[in-house]
């Protein structure tokens, strides 16, 4: 375990709520960045979630939900990061919960060590150095039951197995990759996912009310309101890089980012293509209404140290104006925030490249403005990767103010890949990646 764990507490429950509304997680301090250059941006202060058991978490929120938690603590809160009003208080989401890959025969298996894991809406303060749980909601089907992180559709997403990659799992249509998130005037929640890939619409109490999913998916036997309301295309979304970024535009408008390029035609094209796409949804039509085009850098200028193309993500979006979008492009150790602008004439809903049979696809064009694609125009904004003590795997991105932003990383929920990860009892051999928020302060604002 990390050096600054604090031992594995007990969580106390809401008799209310049947929630805990104060999951008092111990202080790992990260420390403060002190006597930056006034004119960069810099680091103000940051803070750390400490140890709280898995199971104990989940069966406070769902009870009997997780029998062994195998040594694994609550983590992969950093998926995503929401203002939720008060000063240093926020929404965040779990993903899929614990997984990681093993080779077993020359292949990769996908392991969930903790498969009764479910996804869940976590409110957090930061008080000083330290980030307390305030409350927690899980996300549950229409009859109240668990939705699990489990993969939904055999032949399309990763085989799911058991955390030494040896006994297949069931697979399970309910079963949700939650990333963004974002909060309704109302007090229900948007939340976004990578299997299908889906918008989901959560109840205030984390009831799934509907989940949009993409054209053709298919998807039967969820125990919850399913909708084929997303264009077509988006069914060659890359394994586990489906939707990622969600915003909330102030109309109430949202804007999706897919997490990487579409594999169009085929795997190599998507692993090797700088373009991916944003769609904007309405929520009173409830429908897609805009679908743009958006060209990642370089993988060398976004992260120096690699030169993988595929490595390039979009993690996050975040809504700074009316039609104006900060959007994170990272690779695992390094990020950059960049500023767009969502205009009418760069839209391309609809047009040849929704079309899966057009040749060359748009991922597949080395110049895609020379070809007519109106891809949307960036600046930037801030580079995280030069920012001293900004973590890897930023994730979430929430606006504090003009100068100021929050950031949250994902700690894997302190997984690692490969047969190494868990001990010959069981255990998790924890990484001691702590789920960490950041303050970063720009001095000339967004």
């Amino acid at each position: 375990m990390s050096p600054y764990a604090a031992g594995r507490r007990s969580v106390h429950r809401s008799v209310a709520a049947g929630v805990p509304l104060a999951l008092v997680a111990a202080l790992a301090v990260a420390g403060t960045a002190v006597g930056a250059p006034s004119k960069e941006a810099h680091v103000t202060g940051s803070a750390t979630l400490g140890d709280i058991p898995l199971g104990t978490f989940s069966n406070s929120l769902l009870p009997g939900t997780v029998g062994d938690d195998r040594g694994v603590d609550l983590g992969g809160i950093g998926s995503d990061i929401y203002p939720a009003g008060r000063k240093g208080e926020f929404w965040t989401v779990t993903d899929r919960g614990p997984n990681g890959q093993i080779k077993v025969a020359g292949e990769k298996r996908r392991t969930f060590p903790v498969p009764g894991f479910d996804p869940a809406i976590v409110k957090i303060r930061v008080s000083g150095s330290t980030v307390k749980v305030l409350d927690a909601i899980p996300i549950t089907t229409s009859s109240g039951k668990p939705v699990t992180g489990l993969s939904n559709q055999k032949g399309r997403d990763e085989a799911p197995y058991s955390y030494d990659a040896k006994t297949p799992l069931s697979y399970n249509p309910n079963g949700l990759d939650t990333e963004g998130i974002v909060r309704a005037e109302d007090g229900s929640f948007w939340l976004v996912d990578e299997y299908a890939p889906s918008l989901i619409h959560v109840s205030a109490r984390g009831k799934i009310l509907t989940r949009y999913v993409p054209k053709g998916l298919g998807l039967t036997g969820a125990d919850y309101r399913v909708v084929e309301a997303l264009p077509a295309v988006l069914l060659h979304r890359k394994i586990n890089r489906g939707f990622e970024g969600l915003a909330q535009l102030p109309g109430g408008d949202l804007v999706m980012a897919v997490q990487s390029p579409l594999s169009l035609p085929d795997t190599d094209a998507g692993e090797a293509s700088l373009t991916t796409r944003l769609l904007r949804f309405s929520t009173k039509k409830r429908a897609v209404t805009a679908e743009y085009a958006y060209r990642f850098d370089p993988v060398n200028v976004v992260d120096p140290s690699e030169d993988d193309t595929s490595e390039l993500k979009i993690s996050s979006v975040v809504a700074v104006g009316r039609d104006r979008l900060l959007v994170e492009e990272r690779t695992d150790k390094a990020a950059r925030l960049q500023v767009v602008k969502l205009t009418r004439g760069a839209d391309i809903l609809g047009d040849k490249w929704d079309d899966d049979t057009t040749s060359p696809s748009l991922e597949q064009l080395d110049e895609p403005a020379a070809s007519g694609v109106p891809v949307l125009r960036k600046r930037l904004v801030v580079d995280l990767g030069t920012v001293k003590g900004v973590p890897g795997k930023i994730e979430g991105v929430a606006r504090v103010d003009h100068d100021t932003l929050a950031l949250i990383n994902d700690n894997d929920f302190g997984m690692t890949d490969g047969p190494e990860a868990f001990d010959a009892q069981g255990r998790l051999v924890d990484s001691g990646i702590e789920t960490t928020v950041t303050y970063v302060r720009l001095p000339r604002g967004i």
